[in-house]
């Protein structure tokens, strides 16, 4: 069933890329919707069949496949994978309902949508690391030619520019992984069975500060960041949606699987300076988002800072910590694809983005008052206020950091204040005051745009009310992944008891 999630998406590409005929932009829509529809039903049934209290993987497939080269076709499915790839099939629904139905070049287009969420569902399903590696490899192609059919006017450089980072990530991946597999005598790439524990530690050290660069380039991590800046700006909106809230958690997804789960010595080295690297990543992005003026390019920079948030986490590696990081991505996933929708439609109504000439969108007449309202909405989840999905993850993670590292924690927490300072500055410049005299009378928003950042407010509200309803069902595995109660030496928050003067005097 899990290679359904793969194969289905893989189909539809083909058939909407070869089928010979006529295909018109309407009937390369629909086709592209049902078959993401499908994709979406299967992953609800799997949701509804997965056994959260079962801490192993679930579904297990395994097809031999290149054995000489210790490849085999393996896919599994756990409480860190299945809520990134119930992710994966969301947005990328979103995203395809959201495409404004007049693009150029449909068939090809959605091709590459249906493509672009096999290669990623391939990645969180895979349990050998070459299988997992050709799956990441798999989505760069088609991210790149989205950015650089249908971007911005500079498309061509932010295309290039995120091929070449995406490539070197790629190559030092795969590196790390013939590494592992070597030193350790190991016939196969699987996961499973890979005894890195064994090695000695300045091999485990060489191998994790492999896998940490490439896995950062991804997410991506100060000072590897400068690509994420201009694809999204270059980017439509609906690969903007699908970059930030599903691509970027290869990267944290690897750093949990591949760093902390088969590193766990190595990754008692590194912490503290993961850490203190987590704290120049949430203050960098945060800092630079104040400065920008285009609202797109400050919701990119957000998406910086909020990664580093993971790192911590990760360099903390403590159960809730762990938690705390597979509900952030997903919380960032539905809240930055909120924001990236809503500043699409912006820019298409007034045709710009710029926070010097937007002003007064919230104007119940000739303004944008519902993105308005949804753009508070976001950004006070991003925010990390309560009742939001973006506070639970923030303080999952901060409470399961703080035990470890106190002040690198304190730290990354007036990052979140910052996040308040540059959110409120776009929503006080662009949605408040006097309506400019540049964009008024602004025509009626669809309910073809309104649809899906409404779902998006609803889910995001949702599971801030009820965390328990998407914790639930990664609490086993996080747990599992961290074979001792804690990774690095903590000291207990834990008031010690009060002994009464009368239990002196009896003793």
């Amino acid at each position: 069933m899990l290679s359904s999630l793969i194969w289905v998406p893989i189909l539809g590409s083909a058939l909407l890329a070869f089928f010979p005929g006529i295909i018109d932009a309407y009937r390369a829509r629909r086709l592209a919707l049902v078959t993401i529809g499908i994709t979406f039903v299967l992953t609800i049934a799997l949701i509804a069949r997965f056994d959260v209290s079962n801490m192993a993987s679930q579904f297990q497939e395994t097809i031999p496949w290149i054995e000489t080269l210790g490849l085999t076709y393996q896919l599994s499915l756990d409480g860190l994978s299945l809520p990134l790839i119930f992710l994966n099939s969301f947005l990328t629904l979103i995203a395809i309902f959201s495409t404004d139905v007049s693009i150029n070049r449909p068939r090809f287009y959605y091709s590459l949508i249906l493509l672009l969420n096999a290669g990623v569902a391939g990645a969180f399903l895979s349990q050998n690391l070459l299988l997992f590696f050709l799956f990441y490899e798999l989505e760069l192609v088609p991210l790149y030619l989205l950015i650089a059919v249908w971007g911005g006017d500079r498309r061509g450089y932010a295309a290039i520019k995120f091929l070449i980072y995406t490539a070197v990530s790629g190559i030092l991946i795969l590196s790390g992984f013939f590494g592992v597999t070597w030193l350790t005598g190991s016939a196969y790439f699987n996961y499973a069975p890979l005894l890195t524990q064994a090695l000695p530690l300045h091999q485990q050290l060489i191998l994790l500060g492999i896998l940490l660069v490439g896995f950062s380039i991804k997410i991506p991590l100060v000072p590897f960041h400068t690509w994420l800046p201009d694809a999204h700006v270059e980017a439509s909106t609906p690969v903007s949606v699908l970059l930030a809230g599903v691509l970027l958690k290869l990267g944290t997804y690897g750093l949990l699987r591949f760093g902390v789960g088969l590193f766990p010595e190595a990754w008692k080295v590194f912490a503290p300076w993961l850490a203190s690297w987590a704290v120049v990543s949430v203050l960098y992005g945060a800092l630079t988002a104040i400065a920008q003026k285009d609202m797109k390019k400050m919701v990119a920079y957000s998406s910086i800072g909020h990664m580093g948030f993971i790192l911590l986490a990760c360099a903390a590696a403590t159960p809730l910590s762990i938690l705390g990081t597979v509900v952030q991505m997903v919380s960032h996933g539905l809240i930055s694809a909120l924001l990236f929708l809503l500043v699409g439609i912006v820019y298409k109504k007034t045709g710009t983005r710029d926070l010097d000439v937007l002003r007064g969108l919230l104007n119940p007449e000739r303004g944008l008052p519902l993105v308005g309202s949804l753009m508070i909405l976001g950004v006070m989840a991003s925010a990390g206020i309560p009742g939001m999905v973006g506070f639970i993850s923030e303080f999952l993670i901060f409470r399961g950091s703080f035990p470890v590292f106190p002040t690198q924690t304190l730290l990354c927490i007036s990052g979140t204040g910052l996040t308040a300072v540059y959110f409120l500055l776009l929503v006080n410049r662009a949605f408040f005051g006097r309506l400019s005299e540049q964009v008024k009378n602004l025509s009626w928003v669809p309910w073809s745009d309104r649809i899906p950042a409404v779902i998006l407010a609803i889910l995001i509200v949702v599971l801030g009310l009820q965390p328990g309803w998407l914790t639930r069902w990664s609490e086993a595995t996080t747990t599992a992944l961290i074979p001792q109660t804690r990774i690095v030496p903590t000291q207990s928050l834990a008031v010690p008891p009060v002994v009464s003067n009368a239990t002196h005097a009896a003793s």
